[in-house]
């Protein structure tokens, strides 16, 4: 499995977006744990990954008839390597979250 097929599978740049609203919600509550704080868009970004790796994985059998240039049907990524990405970044964005 290469990076660029990851980073293709949890969909890397559409990340972007997601540290904004976390920091937007920290803000509106008053920055309530102060430094701390910077680490819970890492923590989202950790959950969106593993919710575009869970999708996918869901997906695949739809996947091989209508996207069959997805990571998993097209056979750069497994199926279990997916399941097992999606739970790695699970366990880090509630990880991260928990510093928070």
């Amino acid at each position: 499995m290469r990076l660029r097929d990851v980073a293709e599978l949890v969909r890397a740049p559409a990340a972007l977006t997601v540290p904004g609203d976390s920091l937007a919600g920290a803000a509106a509550a008053g920055f309530p744990y102060g430094a701390r704080t910077a680490v819970t868009p890492l923590a989202s970004a950790c959950l969106y990954w593993a919710g575009m790796a869970l999708n996918d994985y869901a997906d695949r059998d739809l996947d091989r008839l209508e996207r069959p240039e997805r990571p998993i049907p097209s056979g750069r990524v497994k199926p279990g390597e997916a399941l097992a990405l999606a739970a790695g970044l699970t366990a880090a964005g509630v990880g991260l979250a928990a510093l928070a």
